[in-house]
């Protein structure tokens, strides 16, 4: 008799992830939303969570969906994407800027896996060097990785999910392993963590680490600006002194010193002039001359 994958071993990692957003997300994150709940078979759904909401609101919702995990979108000004990580209800918490997002439905992505499979998870070597990364590590770990003999998993590892830090972000991809030759092929999502700030408890409470190369959307918005209005400054200060110049009255140079750079020294020759014009040149013709084709036909 078949037995179905979920009976053939105990389920004991009962690790539930609630994934959803705050309103006002863009068409895309509400992509990348649906992508991670295809990818990863222990998550949760709910609706949308009102904007005047405080953050603290999102472990009731956990605690109603009988969830311990929390990915949490938060869009800001229509642009701007957040993501929470979260260990309900007693924390840690993490808040990430969300960058360059690409889809399941982008074509450039060709790979393909079984869905509900379980992943490998493939860390950095820097996430063992530093306390923040490590800790971010086993959050990951937690999160993103199916729990075994779940109901809805299937019984195949047939993709990997690389957590890889580079500048001071974490570069998210998910890679089909291909079985003849154990290569990969990038399936999707993607997209790019930039780590703001780590609190103790959930989504909120003392901060553990705060990242000192992040930058926020709106001083990075504000440096472009200036940096468009700095060129278009100098432009204009170039056009009001061509015209001062074009103003200026120019002085007449009476003698130019190079003037004199190329003369060379040479004997002078007397100039014949011919008063008289010459006699025409007389051209005597042949009489009788043959054709070209009568002397082919002598020469035959």
């Amino acid at each position: 008799t078949f037995t179905p994958f979920a009976l053939q071993g105990k389920w004991k990692n009962k690790e539930r992830v609630l994934v959803f957003s705050s309103r006002g997300i863009s068409f895309r994150t509400r992509h990348l939303m649906q992508d991670l709940r295809t990818i990863m078979p222990h998550t949760k759904q709910d609706t949308k969570m009102d904007r005047k909401d405080k953050l603290f609101v999102i472990n009731e919702v956990c605690e109603i969906k009988n969830c311990n995990k929390c990915i949490f979108f938060e869009a800001k000004k229509k642009q701007d994407l957040y993501m929470w990580l979260s260990n309900v209800p007693n924390g840690p918490s993490a808040k990430f800027l969300v960058q360059n997002v690409h889809t399941l439905a982008e074509l450039k992505m060709t790979g393909n896996c079984l869905k509900g499979s379980r992943p490998l998870l493939s860390f950095d070597p820097q996430f063992d060097k530093e306390p923040h990364y490590a800790l971010l590590k086993e959050l990951f770990i937690q999160i993103f990785a199916t729990p075994q003999y779940h109901p809805k998993s299937q019984p195949f590892v047939d993709h990997v999910f690389t957590f890889t830090i580079t500048d001071n972000r974490i570069w998210f991809r998910n890679y089909q392993i291909i079985e003849e030759d154990a290569s990969l092929v990038e399936i999707g999502p993607r997209f790019v963590l930039n780590l703001i700030k780590m609190f103790q408890g959930s989504f909120g409470g003392p901060t553990l680490y705060e990242n000192p190369h992040y930058q926020s959307p709106n001083v990075h918005r504000r440096m472009i600006r200036l940096a468009t209005a700095a060129k278009l400054r100098e432009k204009q200060m170039v056009k009001e002194l061509q015209k001062t110049r074009r103003k200026e009255e120019k002085q007449p140079v009476t003698h130019d010193p190079t003037e004199d750079v190329f003369v060379t020294p040479a004997e002078e020759k007397p100039s014949d002039i011919q008063l008289v014009a010459p006699k025409p040149r007389i051209i005597k013709k042949k009489k009788n001359k043959e054709f070209k084709r009568q002397r082919m036909q002598k020469a035959r």
